[in-house]
């Protein structure tokens, strides 16, 4: 399956790579990142100007669809870069960099590099609260399974691996593994997380009450049992 993907063209050319990548970042149009200015911007396509580059109308700054990321200015091909983005993000265990040394066909000191780049991309920034412009914000636990030993024939949820998220509608998303669902421990990652600001919906479960009485509204979401339908 991931070999027939890697077969696209945006995975195999980089002029293809480059035409994917606009569609993604600019589905209205060329965005400058200079200036933020979004219109009718000059392509420059003379013999003298690399492939997929453009002169922002406004500030008059030259740009590509890869300034701003983690694929500027690097003299890697961009399909080889989606190609390792690709591999990353479908790998359950990870991809060492030994692996994409061979499946890219870069060098080792390459292949070290972009692997470190894409992680450090995945990550993401934690540093701005969620819900600081007053936004609406959604806290709820999850259980997943854990399939270590310990967890074979085991029942109910001590053995299974504790998640709590934290949604803000329409940005960001952040999800803690935690040791407890218990009011100790998630409360300090909230507390960490969530703005006063915020409008925060959770579940009835205790431990989200008190952080909620700290945001500009709270309220518990219950899930209403559907009416019987009547008969005549």
């Amino acid at each position: 399956m991931a070999e027939a993907i890697l077969n696209q063209p945006q995975f195999q050319e980089v002029d293809k790579a480059r035409e994917y990548m606009e569609a993604l970042r600019w589905p209205n149009g060329p965005v400058c990142p200079h200036c933020g200015s979004a219109g009718q911007h000059y392509k420059l396509e003379g013999k003298a100007h690399r492939p997929g580059l453009w002169k922002c109308k406004d500030c008059r700054e030259q740009f590509t669809v890869t300034v701003g990321t983690l694929f500027a200015d690097s003299k890697v091909p961009l399909n080889k870069w989606l190609q390792a983005c690709y591999l990353m993000s479908v790998s359950k265990n990870g991809v060492s960099a030994k692996q994409l040394e061979r499946m890219l066909g870069v060098t080792y000191k390459t292949a070290w590099f972009m692997g470190h780049c894409i992680r450090e991309a995945m990550t993401g920034s934690h540093d701005a609260l969620v819900g600081g412009d007053g936004g609406s914000v959604e806290v709820d636990e999850t259980y997943r399974r854990n399939t270590g030993k310990q967890a074979k024939g085991a029942r109910g949820y001590a053995h299974k691996m504790k998640v709590v998220s934290v949604v803000e509608r329409n940005g960001h998303k952040r999800s803690f593994h935690v040791a407890n669902v218990a009011a100790a421990t998630v409360r300090p990652i909230l507390k960490a997380q969530i703005s006063e600001k915020a409008r925060l919906m959770t579940d009835a479960t205790a431990v989200y009450k008190k952080i909620g009485r700290k945001c500009s509204e709270y309220s518990v979401v219950t899930l209403v049992p559907a009416s019987a339908p009547t008969g005549t």
